[in-house]
């Protein structure tokens, strides 16, 4: 199953499309750049809004990530 992070908050409503889909979403706001990169290498696709923002060191840490949708 698709494991995806959501690094805002996000509506009840759009988390539901993911679970709806057979994605399971872990919702972790708030997180820094060096909190971000110890989390996302097992993450399959993270969820951004404007607080996180993903640099180049924590795209390079998300060795399963496939997608980065805002």
């Amino acid at each position: 199953m698709p494991k995806v992070l959501i690094g805002d908050k996000l509506s009840p409503a759009a988390v539901e499309i993911f679970h709806a889909r057979g994605i399971e979403t872990v919702t972790k706001t708030g997180l820094d750049t060096e909190q971000l990169i110890a989390e996302i290498p097992e993450y399959d696709g993270l969820v951004v809004r404007s607080a996180c923002k993903p640099n180049a060191d924590v795209i390079a840490a998300a060795k399963n990530l496939k997608v980065i949708g805002r």
